[in-house]
């Protein structure tokens, strides 16, 4: 019998230890080879898992198991027979498991066997605000273990006569953990700072209403904002460095170059995929790309090396409604402009209030390397392509720039 085990390939370089997210297979399945048969977690992606050979199939990990890369996960016989269809009748349906639901700690209270705390959960049970008899131990003699501690979840106060209240314990995905892992490095780690402006939309609307129909129809992509905040922070960041660079060590690294990371939302969370050289993209180029990267953001076939590096990076929590945030810095990145919703409001223009399509928005910047003059100036020049686009961004003339 020809058997081989399929190993976890490296999904990148630094990485090594995925988590198996989803079986799209089950034990003893006949997969043709190329097949996807698992998506797999990695700290910085969700990959799938194709079938190396075509043949039957064995699994040798559970979803949620982390498994190094390297690792054994599946076996295929590739000595065995395809199936034929409708061979054998179909399988029924296995009932769906039910969600458990448990009452709260609280609730439980009363039920618990109250054993002693281990050191190690009595210290986990403290950062929680948990009292031991709240816990029911699975130790000896109803001793609560540290594992006991850690699956342990706060009360949510007493239960009405006429409610429920379940809970569901869910664990998070390596993405998720790894975000959250950076996320709070960022904060602890780097001198952060936001600084706001607001952006007056009416020239860029006047633009899109004039010449959108005719970009889709040249070029088969929409003439949407991303375009023009991504030159705009093209041509800030050329006018200062500072915010372009980052911190290694002891030293400030300045690029050349411009490689705008873009968050996206995905079907496994945040992604930020890369523009590459985005400085030497035209309006078509910048949407062409940034609506290639959001479509394999959404279909899961996003790559770690679609996803690394980035030298500034560009959210917009606009598109679900945000008015105002202070966008959280992408390590090792330095700045990270945030977009938000549009809104019309009350504006001074040439001595008379006139209202006009407002777009607040915030750059949060590492001040280690960043100086508020550097900051204010990067933001400013931003808002100032963004409100004169035509001199600005496109040599004052739409037409050609709009074509390339």
């Amino acid at each position: 019998m020809s058997v081989l085990e399929m190993k976890v390939p490296s999904p990148g370089e630094s990485i090594t230890e995925v988590e198996i997210a989803t079986w799209l297979v089950e034990d003893g399945d006949y997969v043709e080879k190329d097949q996807p048969i698992a998506e797999v977690d990695s700290d910085k992606a969700t990959l799938e898992l194709p079938a190396e050979e075509s043949g039957i199939v064995t699994l040798k990990a559970e979803e949620g198991d982390a498994v190094e890369v390297g690792a054994v996960v599946c076996l295929i016989d590739m000595d065995a027979a395809k199936p034929e269809e409708n061979a054998a009748p179909a399988k029924d349906e296995a009932p769906k498991e039910e969600k458990k639901t448990e009452l709260a700690p609280a609730q439980k209270a009363a039920t618990y066997a109250t054993g002693t705390a281990s050191p190690a959960a009595k210290k986990v049970l403290a950062e929680k605000g948990i009292d031991a008899s709240t816990v029911k131990g699975t130790g000896k003699e109803g001793r609560i273990t540290k594992d006991d501690a850690v699956k342990a979840v706060p009360s949510m106060g007493t239960q009405p006569a006429n409610g429920t209240r379940g809970i569901e314990r869910k664990k998070m995905s390596m993405l998720r953990r790894k975000v959250a892992e950076r996320l709070v490095a960022v904060k602890s780690e780097t001198a952060m700072l936001t600084t706001f402006n607001e952006v007056n939309m009416q020239p860029i609307f006047d633009l899109r209403s004039q010449y959108k129909e005719d970009f889709k129809a040249k070029h088969g992509v929409g003439l949407g904002f991303m375009s023009f905040f991504t030159l705009a922070v093209v041509r800030a960041l050329k006018m200062y460095p500072d915010v372009n660079s980052m911190i290694d060590g002891n030293y400030q690294i300045k690029h050349d170059f411009q490689d705008i990371s873009i968050a996206v939302s995905g079907p496994k969370g945040l992604m930020v995929p890369v523009i590459r050289n985005a400085e030497n993209l035209s309006f078509r180029g910048v949407e062409s790309e940034v609506k290639r990267l959001a479509l394999r953001a959404r279909d899961g076939q996003i790559t770690v090396d679609e996803m690394t590096g980035g030298t500034f990076t560009i959210t917009n929590g606009g598109v679900f409604g945000s008015m105002l945030s202070t966008p959280i810095i992408n390590p090792p990145q330095s700045g990270i402009l945030g977009m938000h919703n549009i809104v019309n409001r009350p504006m001074a223009v040439n001595g008379e209030v006139v209202i006009q399509p407002i777009m607040y928005v915030a750059l949060s910047y590492d001040h280690r390397i960043i100086d508020g003059r550097e900051s204010v100036g990067f933001l400013v020049a931003v808002k100032e392509a963004l409100e004169n686009p035509i001199e600005l961004l496109m040599d004052n003339n739409p037409t050609k720039a709009l074509e390339m």
